[in-house]
């Protein structure tokens, strides 16, 4: 099957700055791929590149099989875009606006505009002007999940909408990716990428630094243990695979552990007659933090 996206090797440099070094990943039909990195990590720069705003200066970037230079405008009938700070028209309506970013777009279901509208909490008769970030954002998401597209590419999308909104917004992600739609979400909110994400890609410094399913990128990150035995269980602590090993009492421990070592340590821990167990698997929070904690 042919990527819906695929970037293989793109560079991109500003002046004397190399925003990205290589950028390489492929995003498939009806996938959800979470793009994480922090800030300055080129995150942006990479989507603006998708969206054929930004000329790359090497490497291969197409999006249903088309270049996103030259095939653009192509590219743009068939896909949903919101940044991370919408921008509008002041003296238009919340509703005008939204009527008229889908007639640029070629169609989209009132019905499904209305529906949204209500869920969202959207006061579509008040100005521009008068919203809050919060509330452009959602005048954004509306305008791209009323049209029916391909692809959509979100940046950053719940900037400013409060955990309710953020919710109502995963729900309707999740209905477009049951739809056989892709999507690729650049996220701050950790959680979010995890509940929604299929494969997740981490950007650091304009290079891709892991990629893969939650599944196959959790062996990298360690659980937390919490412990307790009849037996002193200080010998766990020199195990191999045991970290930060926190000794309450006699009895009692709290560590991490690495994954691989899981059932090492476990088999240890039972020979101490255990009493208590609880493993925290890992999030993708802790990935993040273990590659730019430093």
């Amino acid at each position: 099957m042919n990527p819906i996206i695929e970037l293989k090797g793109v560079k991109k440099k500003f002046s004397k700055f190399q925003a990205l070094s290589d950028i390489t990943f492929s995003a498939q039909r009806g996938e959800v791929i979470g793009f994480i990195g922090p800030n300055g990590a080129g995150k942006s720069t990479t989507i603006r590149t998708l969206l054929g705003i930004i000329k790359r200066d090497a490497g291969k970037a197409e999006i249903f099989g088309k270049d996103v230079w030259r095939d653009s405008v192509e590219i743009h009938k068939r896909i949903s875009y919101v940044p991370g700070d919408v921008a509008l028209w002041g003296n238009l309506t919340g509703g005008e606006i939204i009527d008229l970013f889908m007639k640029l777009h070629g169609g989209g279901d009132q019905t499904k505009r209305d529906a949204l509208i209500d869920r969202f909490e959207l006061d579509p008769k008040k100005k521009a002007k008068s919203y809050s970030k919060g509330n452009r954002q959602k005048v954004g998401l509306i305008a791209a999940l009323a049209v029916d597209s391909d692809l959509y590419i979100f940046d950053e999308p719940t900037s400013g909408l409060d955990p309710l909104m953020e919710s109502v917004f995963q729900e309707e992600v999740e209905k477009i990716k049951q739809a056989g739609k892709s999507i690729l979400l650049s996220s701050h909110i950790l959680s979010e990428v995890e509940r929604l994400a299929d494969r997740v890609v981490i950007i650091r410094k304009g290079e891709i630094v892991e990629t893969g399913t939650l599944q196959e990128l959790r062996h990298l990150t360690r659980s937390v243990i919490t412990l307790e035995t009849k037996q002193d269980l200080s010998l766990i602590k020199n195990l191999d695979g045991v970290h930060d090993f926190t000794q309450r009492n006699i009895n009692q421990a709290v560590f991490s552990m690495d994954s691989s070592r899981m059932n090492a340590v476990l088999t240890e821990a039972v020979k101490l007659e255990v009493v208590y167990l609880e493993a925290v698997p890992p999030s993708l929070e802790d990935l993040f933090m273990r590659h730019y904690e430093k």
